[in-house]
């Protein structure tokens, strides 16, 4: 797999070729180094908003997940990087199991972020959620049909259900949340009902499956809550059409709530700013710096009281399952085994 990272001077005052080399003695002066793989340019301001606080100005390097996580390993000892941010928590589960995070203690992040949203351990934080709902055409079907995720297996949806591979990250998550609530051979049995029920084999993104869903390929889906916001909020007219024909349903809510994951932070190992790196994710749980963050992507904050975007608030208020981020991070493998032998491709 090619690495590819983007190196950005988001450091307000330094050049950018001093910012590709900081020696980590010069990093640990004033300077956080952060691997994201947030790409939202709202986090400028986020980022010297930072440094207007504290002084330390952030070093940024974007790149996907697994690259910022193969490349921190090869940086080994002398790896600058301070910080490092992705989504879902798999993905940070991954990064923890590497052993390329260092657990941290902090009053502040325990006393913001729920303790079901962060490990135990402080390896790493929480800093929005993102809900895995249902998405529906509204002239297929009534939400009054729509119960919990177990029921997706059920016959009555045969040829009527699209999903995503079951190689990306936010299906194995669902899918080690519902090992966790039901048990391993019942999730493999209601893997193998998703996969009878498949009106069309899994392809495409989220937004693909919306798409088609809207168009009359299936019926139903299930999908992270932000995809249906951004069509609603696109400017494209094609885009807001498909955002009317579907409508959102938030599954389990009589039982033990949504799917709830998580974009989160954790402290690199070898953090040479130790004490920057922490400074930088307590901000992130401050109010402003929740708002800005949980907006770029239309997710909800999860710090409590931080006010929630309206087209987001729009799909309603929702139970969440409490089941700890880091619980079905640790299924992952067990996950991806299942869908494996259930034929989910």
């Amino acid at each position: 797999m090619g690495q590819k990272w983007t190196r950005r001077a988001i450091i307000f005052g330094i050049s950018a070729g001093a910012a590709n080399y900081l020696s980590r003695s010069e990093a640990q002066t004033g300077v956080v180094n952060l691997y994201s793989a947030r790409h939202y340019d709202t986090d400028n301001i986020l980022y010297e908003n930072f440094r207007q606080r504290t002084g330390l100005r952030i070093n940024l390097v974007e790149a996907k997940a697994e690259e910022l996580i193969a490349r921190i390993k090869a940086e080994g000892a002398n790896s600058p990087a301070d910080v490092i941010i992705t989504v879902d928590a798999g993905n940070l589960y991954r990064a923890q199991q590497e052993g390329i995070l260092r657990p941290v203690q902090s009053s502040v992040l325990e006393r913001a972020i729920p303790s079901y949203l962060r490990d135990p351990q402080g390896h790493w934080f929480g800093l929005t959620k993102r809900a895995r709902v249902i998405v529906y055409n509204k002239n297929k079907v009534s939400p009054a049909e729509l119960s919990t995720y177990e029921d997706l297996a059920n016959p009555k949806w045969r040829g009527r259900l699209i999903s995503r591979t079951s190689n990306h990250v936010y299906n194995q998550s669902l899918m080690g949340s519902i090992i966790a609530a039901v048990g391993r051979d019942r999730a493999e049995e209601w893997a193998r009902g998703i996969v009878a029920n498949f009106a069309r084999p899994p392809q495409g993104n989220d937004t693909a499956q919306i798409r088609d869903v809207a168009a009359g390929v299936a019926d139903l889906t299930f999908v992270n809550h932000y995809y249906v916001a951004r069509l609603i909020k696109s400017n494209k007219p094609e885009d807001r059409q498909v955002a009317e024909q579907v409508a959102v349903f938030f599954p389990n809510q009589r039982d033990r709530g949504t799917h709830v994951n998580i974009s989160g932070a954790g402290v690199a190992r070898n953090a040479p700013n130790l004490e920057g790196a922490i400074k930088f994710i307590e901000y992130l749980t401050s109010r402003e710096a929740q708002d800005s963050l949980a907006r770029a992507n239309n997710e909800y904050p999860v710090v409590s009281g931080t006010a929630i975007d309206a087209v987001v608030r729009g799909f309603g208020a929702f139970k969440e399952d409490r089941l700890n981020a880091a619980e079905y991070a640790r299924l992952n493998p067990e996950a991806v085994r299942i869908m494996d032998r259930a034929g989910w491709r």
